[in-house]
């Protein structure tokens, strides 16, 4: 059964204290462009690969929304019922009915932490630096310490000169060593506003002696300042602190916990909470994906702590969830920063202590895997071959941006909500997709709308190209207006497009002075306890 919600009944719900995941079935750049504040970005084209992730238990209350005409919601609230999903509801009339009863529809992503960041600044003012303040330093010689506070693929795209990456998620543990003179000034950086302000704060409450600054406005206030950015760089961040220096990380970290009303929670507690059917526990690891890979506990999510902070929703889409926070054995130093900013953030965040063994299991096993249809595959030569012989349709997959840049030729860019309206052919339809589940959740549209089983290209277009088989680049096409997993005033700013940087951090500002009460009470923990 599925039902509808009107918006007002929504915005009571949104603070009714029980357990919501409102999630939000448009296109990354639809939704970009629009969307309730605490909705969760799950795409019609994603919905299986994404949504038991986000919201693992499948009794949870579930919310589906769209822009109110296309009707991806509706065929995406059927695809989470196939998936076991009992309690699921639609926005009445989408966006532009929340919109109508006098709500806000926020532009851009990872709405609710991007406000926690302004909010934290201005609640609780962090010391900062501007582009030209920070030249000056570096051209009269001062002794300085340059942070980067992005992961290690972000920084290594562009990062300001001198700045060594050290993700936000790391600093509380490695802020000794990063720092042994508390006389030199510590100054953060992001690409904007967000992590500079969260990476400068989380060495202040950490106790860290030195000046600690963000930099304003991040690298994009770099270029915007005329000054060049560094483009490969590989300057990292110091290794783990030594047992003595660990000691007194962990005594800090105790000191945050208290403040904060933390728990410490054992994994006998952590699996009674996991076995509960009536309320949803998140599992989140937030050390680095190379700890993580060298050996985790079943079940859990690996979330890099900085991330976490900075794009909440990109892991936990149920509101009022519990969420347990793992990091190295013993160590308790990350976990306990990074559940600090969560509970500032409004989130029921606690902290796994002591021995993992009594962990048997995590949360359910997905479904999406069974409710799908499998694929049969085609290796690149025999699409070659049919291509050839004029028997074969290429349907690409992957993201809009990334057949722009290269692409099979003769092949045709879509994406799922779109699939159902793509023009009859004759012949084999393959499908290049960089996601083996987004290609079988696609299968599923074409063959209801029916076509018949398609194909799925071994490999994808990385094996096509490794092949040395011919590539095409087409800059424009497909045009903008179809796009609609590409959010370009987010994305272009990364391309040296001053303009689009100067409108990204004017929303970034901006964000603030659009809550209403209701959402602001979500930060009503950052409020209280804001110049303790």
């Amino acid at each position: 059964m599925i039902n509808n919600v009107d918006a007002r009944t929504l915005k009571a719900w949104l603070q009714d204290g029980d357990e919501l995941a409102l999630l939000d079935a448009q296109e990354a750049g639809q939704y970009g462009e629009g969307h309730l504040f605490l909705a969760t970005s799950v795409p019609y084209s994603r919905l299986e690969a994404d949504i038991e992730r986000l919201a693992p238990r499948k009794g949870v209350r579930l919310v589906l929304c769209d822009d109110g005409q296309s009707g991806v919601a509706e065929r995406a609230a059927k695809r989470a019922a196939a998936l076991g999903y009992d309690d699921i509801h639609l926005l009445d009339g989408g966006t532009q009915a929340w919109k109508a009863a006098g709500f806000v529809l926020y532009k851009g992503v990872n709405v609710p932490s991007k406000t926690f960041g302004e909010l934290l600044d201005e609640t609780s003012p962090t010391p900062s630096v501007t582009a030209q303040e920070l030249q000056r330093m570096k051209d009269a010689g001062e002794p300085l310490i340059q942070l980067d506070g992005r992961p290690w693929a972000e920084y290594r795209k562009m990062s300001i000169p001198g700045a060594a990456c050290c993700p936000n998620g790391e600093l509380p543990l490695r802020v000794i060593e990063l720092a042994r003179d508390p006389g030199i000034p510590v100054i953060v950086n992001c690409a904007g506003r967000t992590r500079s302000i969260l990476g400068a704060q989380t060495l202040m409450a950490m106790g860290l002696p030195n000046p600690v600054y963000a930099l304003e406005d991040g690298a994009q206030g770099w270029t915007l300042a005329g000054f060049e950015l560094d483009r490969g760089a590989s300057r990292r961040y110091e290794p783990l602190p030594d047992a003595q220096a660990l000691t007194v990380l962990q005594q800090q970290a105790d000191a945050l916990m208290r403040r904060h009303g933390i728990a410490a929670v054992d994994a006998r507690q952590v699996q009674l909470w996991l076995n509960e059917e009536a309320r949803t526990t998140y599992l989140l690891d937030v050390r680095t994906a190379e700890e993580y890979a060298e050996g985790h506990i079943p079940g859990s999510i690996h979330a890099p702590g900085g991330q976490l902070v900075q794009a909440t929703d990109h892991w936990v889409a149920v509101r009022n969830a519990r969420i347990v926070l793992i990091d190295g054995d013993g160590e308790q130093v990350r976990a306990p920063m990074i559940a600090s900013w969560l509970k500032q953030m409004g989130h029921d965040a606690s902290v796994l202590a002591g021995p993992a063994e009594a962990l048997r299991s995590g949360p359910s096993p997905a479904r999406a895997g069974s409710v799908l249809p499998a694929l049969a595959s085609i290796t690149p030569a025999e699409v070659a071959r049919l291509q050839t012989e004029g028997g074969c349709r290429l349907i690409d997959l992957r993201a809009s941006m990334s057949h722009r840049e290269g692409h099979i030729p003769g092949s045709v860019w879509s994406i799922r909500p779109r699939l159902a309206g793509l023009a009859p052919g004759k012949g084999a339809v393959v499908l290049i997709a960089d996601d083996t589940l987004v290609a079988r959740a696609a299968a599923v549209d074409l063959m209801e709308a029916g076509g018949p089983a398609p194909l799925l290209l071994e490999g994808g277009f990385g094996a096509w190209d490794a092949a040395g088989l011919q590539v095409v680049t087409t800059p424009a096409h497909p045009p903008d207006s179809d796009c609609i997993d590409y959010l370009f005033f987010v994305h272009d700013r990364h391309t040296g497009n001053l303009e689009s940087a100067r409108n990204y951090l004017a929303w970034e500002h901006q964000l603030v002075a659009q809550m209403d009460e209701q959402e602001r009470s979500v930060f009503a923990r950052l409020r209280a306890t804001a110049g303790d």
